[in-house]
């Protein structure tokens, strides 16, 4: 029987939900890097396997609220995802552009950091943008039909296979990933400086609540939502 170290982060992501919370304190990536051993990941990221299989048995046997998204139908998940996190973004996205206008203004000469950050959180919000109206326009209703059992669900498919679109969705949540991880590293992981101004600390908290989320976000894609609806059509 694999033990939970052989297996691999997105599927103890997948199977319990309480093991996020531990990953995203450990900096540990569950959606994007998720196919790696958890001891793998343990080794890379220069933690003891031993401490953090005892934190995630703490996780797992704490209570709590959170639902566990694996069990639910697709098009549930569906909605969750459009309703809970492309909202999410499409309402954080001008809000941080806003704080980063104004922190580049007030801070950009002494800080050049915040100079660099601005275009990468540009590019992210754009990609982000015409990634989810993809998802929402095309392949979510196809997920949706096909997991209703109409008869007719691949009619005006125009990419062969759900395994197609889910390819390229996959391929730009490993963009935004990366686009995450420079800001991070230019920020010092958020860190605000001593000159920083409440303006400042705002938009980093804003930033690291939108990295959160946007893990969050794809995990429920690639872990759960994707697998789960290839394996579908296949039954087909």
């Amino acid at each position: 029987m694999q033990t939970t170290c052989e297996r691999t982060i997105s599927e103890i992501a997948a199977a319990k939900p309480s093991s996020i919370r531990v990953f995203e304190s450990l900096g540990i990536d569950y959606c994007c890097g998720g196919k790696r051993s958890l001891a793998d990941a343990c080794t890379r990221a220069g933690l003891s396997l031993d401490r953090t299989l005892a934190l995630l048995e703490e996780a797992d046997a704490a209570p709590t609220a959170e639902r566990d998204w694996a069990d639910a139908s697709l098009p549930e998940l569906v909605t969750h995802i459009v309703e809970a996190h492309h909202s999410y973004v499409r309402r954080e996205i001008p809000r941080i552009d806003s704080l980063l206008a104004k922190v580049v203004n007030r801070h950009g000469s002494n800080h050049s950091e915040v100079l660099q950050i601005q275009p990468l959180f540009s590019a992210l919000g754009q990609e982000l943008t015409a990634h989810m109206m993809k998802e929402e326009l095309v392949l979510f209703p196809y997920i949706t039909r096909m997991a209703a059992g109409s008869a007719g669900f691949r009619e005006n498919c125009c990419f062969g296979t759900v395994a197609n679109p889910i390819a390229n969705m996959v391929a730009e949540h490993e963009d935004a990933g990366a686009l995450l991880v420079e800001m991070r590293r230019l920020s010092s992981n958020y860190q605000v400086p001593e000159d920083g101004c409440p303006t400042f600390r705002a938009l980093y908290q804003a930033i690291e609540e939108f990295e959160r989320d946007l893990h969050q976000h794809i995990h429920l894609e690639n872990n759960i939502l994707f697998p789960r609806a290839i394996a579908m059509e296949r039954g087909y």
